[in-house]
């Protein structure tokens, strides 16, 4: 559907069939105090209340009250990507609502109404845009049809204007709050018509935003709960990676102040105390030993010469096209390169946390969180419930980057088997450390890119093979379907779908089975695939002696819309401006979750011997844009985001055990390191795309191929570190 095409007007059997299927159903719920005074007199005296026989409700994703208060039901985890602000924007603007009566609840999890419930692949927005303006339509429709009955006009004679409907020629004028007990005993609209772009009032502008209060502390996240007689658990895990609990001795754990409780969890030992605090004192008086026999125990070095030898042979086959050996035969430059990418933990400010409280066969849990639907399954699961009896409060969460969309649901269920373990009906609030969350696992794998092309004399790309080596991410058998022909679809995203016109490409795989943890982390493969394709265009352009710009374009003749993102960008930053001697400026390009993001990063070489990101000029083409800020602060979060693993972070294993613990040895980046970013958004009509993730995977190989252009060494491992000076 382009939403160039003017008013769109839906079927009632496709709008419930769409609805149906995008997990979006369509109510109008109404709520009202119980002594609420519906008999607000409207110009004619009529009242609304004589039209009232009952009050209607229905949980859904329009609630209107007779306050005229609009509440917007989200079934999305709201962890500072704007996904609150985003989704309401989507049915206001249909509904015709003021936006300063627009409030916004996390949805229940409740399958039957908003289907599986998860917030993730950045398509928050474009998994609902329809389907929640259909719902903002649908609603808008009963409203007017409500004051069309109480008037005795026709409903074309009728105008929304925010909250307000208006009849004209009558001068009559009702609320939406007036008007809500009457139109939630309309029936379903046949067919609803969608608002012509141009006609938009919120969709496109920057609104302020619906996840308020992360700044004077109002905002409750998981760590903020307080519940009465709560307890906190603290929890001791394996110190390898599978390594076996053998025995603990808890005696000295008994006199730790506050200390209520010791139970046995699967492989783990978790300490309830009063607070915090005296759980973590009394875990740390716990004598625990433990089977190391069978734990991992490699170290970072041996797992990178490993990977580099796999590289060196044939893999899986994810990409073929053309021939590939005969090409590099006719090749008349050869250009080969390997590239290194550690674990990485996901680092959110909020550690893992949940709140578990069971009582007899019903259970709350209060959480930041990702998997709702998944994780109320698991822990259903667990206690031998049916799912619709584990109750999911979604909070805010202060950030996740992936770790808490855990298939495996590890920290929830940890949270419950120790509710249950404990056996009284009391909440429990898990806590992890720092030092627990940054050495649990469930990392962005540890990956090696080899690659190698062949150019003509012209400096055309003729031929390019790229094999990859590293663990996947989807070996749940939820998410066994990612893996076709032995390739995992998530270890090789961004490097199948190049845009590049290249003749003969293989992409190939090695998967490596290891005992760490792994999990899709902000941008998934994109992290690296990325990089690896981006970097190693501009080694084959230096090699070709061209302009690294120059041959993007001349590589992408069949994707005008990258050329156009790529444009944008190098315009902006003025490219071609000379600098001086001790600044360059290096630039990236790639699509990932349906979006195109091009970056210049600028970067100078410092008196130290170090380098320094001075500035980012990001061109992104998300479709129409829904909130402006709402974009760019995705784009400048990402680029932040992505420079912690471009300048320091990095997760390395000795003799199997993790070296990192908490920000002083696990660094990510300080705001007094990030650069200055300005964002461009490419003007579109086209229906909007993913901006939570897009922007972290390009700001590495621009930031690279700026050093590269300074320094004329290569990049290919990060974080980027240059050659100590003397």
């Amino acid at each position: 559907m382009s939403l160039s095409s003017g008013n769109v007007v839906v079927s009632r059997r496709t709008f419930i069939r769409k609805t149906a299927q995008s997990s979006a159903g369509l109510y109008l719920a109404v709520m009202f105090p119980a002594c609420a005074d519906v008999d607000t007199v409207t110009s004619d005296k009529t009242t609304i209340s004589s039209a009232l026989s009952s009050s209607f409700e229905a949980n859904a994703f329009v609630r209107v009250g007779t306050d005229s208060i609009v509440t917007v039901m989200v079934p999305k985890l709201e962890m500072g990507q704007g996904t609150y602000t985003g989704l309401a924007t989507l049915v206001a603007e249909e509904l015709g609502a003021d936006w300063r009566q627009v409030v916004v609840s996390s949805a229940p999890v409740d399958p039957r109404r908003y289907g599986p419930q998860a917030t993730g692949g950045s398509n928050s927005i474009s998994s609902t845009y329809t389907p929640l303006r259909e719902a903002g339509a649908s609603a808008r429709q009963m409203l007017i049809a409500a004051a069309a009955q109480l008037w005795q006009v026709n409903v074309d004679t009728l105008t929304v204007k925010q909250g307000v409907i208006l009849h004209k020629s009558s001068r009559r004028q009702a609320t939406f709050g007036q008007l809500a007990p009457l139109a939630a005993q309309q029936p379903l609209p046949a067919s609803v018509a969608l608002k012509d772009p141009e006609k938009f009032t919120l969709i496109g502008k920057i609104l302020p935003r619906k996840d308020s209060g992360k700044t004077d502390g109002s905002a409750i996240f998981t760590q903020d709960m307080q519940l009465p007689g709560m307890l906190t658990a603290v929890v001791a895990h394996p110190p390898l990676f599978g390594a076996t609990l053998v025995k603990v001795d808890i005696d000295a754990v008994k006199v730790v102040p506050g200390v209520v409780e010791v139970v046995m969890i699967d492989n783990a030992v978790a300490v309830l105390a009063q607070t915090f605090w005296q759980a973590r004192k009394g875990r740390d008086q716990l004598k625990i030993q433990w089977d190391e026999t069978g734990a991992f125990k490699q170290s970072s070095e041996a797992l990178l010469d490993q990977y580099h030898k796999l590289a060196e042979t044939p893999g899986a086959i994810a990409q073929q096209q053309g021939d590939v050996e005969s090409a590099f035969m006719a090749a008349h430059t050869i250009v080969e390169a390997s590239y290194e990418f550690p674990f990485l933990a996901h680092a959110a400010m909020e550690p893992l946390n949940c709140v578990v409280q069971i009582r007899g066969h019903l259970v709350d849990i209060w959480n930041g969180c990702q998997l709702q639907s998944t994780d109320q399954k698991a822990v259903a699961a667990l206690l031998g419930i049916p799912p619709e009896q584990v109750n999911i409060h979604t909070l805010f969460a202060g950030g996740s980057f992936g770790r808490r969309a855990n298939p495996h649901s590890d920290y929830v269920l940890e949270a419950a088997r120790i509710a249950k373990a404990y056996g009284k009906p009391v909440p429990i609030k898990l806590v992890w450390t720092r030092e627990d969350d940054t050495r649990a696992g469930y990392y962005r794998p540890m990956m090696v890119h080899r690659l190698k092309a062949g150019l003509d004399q012209q400096g055309n790309l003729l031929a390019w093979q790229h094999r990859i080596v590293g663990q996947s991410i989807s070996q749940d058998a939820e998410y066994d379907f990612l893996i076709k022909n032995g390739v995992d679809v998530l270890s090789v995203e961004g490097a199948v779908n190049m845009p590049y016109q290249i003749p003969s490409v293989s992409v190939e795989l090695h998967t490596v089975e290891l005992p760490v943890p792994v999990l899709w982390w902000r941008s998934v493969a994109s992290t690296h695939t990325a990089f690896a394709t981006e970097v190693f265009l501009d080694e084959c352009a230096a090699k070709s002696q061209q302009d690294p710009l120059a041959f993007r374009f001349k590589h992408l003749k069949e994707h005008p819309k990258h050329q156009q993102t790529l444009q944008l960008a190098s315009k902006k930053a003025s490219w071609d401006a000379p600098l001086p001697s001790d600044r360059a400026r290096g630039v990236a390009l790639h699509k990932s979750f349906n979006t195109t993001v091009a970056q210049v990063a600028e970067v100078s070489i410092l008196d130290s011997g170090q380098y320094r990101v001075e500035k980012v000029t990001c061109a992104v083409d998300c479709g129409l844009a829904i909130n402006p800020d709402v974009i760019s602060a995705q784009m400048e979060g990402g680029i932040g985001f992505g420079l912690s693993p471009t300048l320091m972070s990095e997760i390395t294993f000795r003799d199997g055990k993790v070296e990192q613990s908490s920000f002083h040895d696990y660094q990510v980046i300080r705001m007094a390191q990030m650069p200055e970013v300005t964002v461009y958004i490419v003007p579109s009509t086209e229906s909007p795309t993913g901006v939570g993730e897009p922007g972290t995977p390009v700001i590495a190989p621009a930031v690279a191929n700026a050093l590269y252009a300074i320094t004329s060494l290569p990049q290919r491992r990060l974080p980027l570190r240059l050659p100590e000076s003397g």
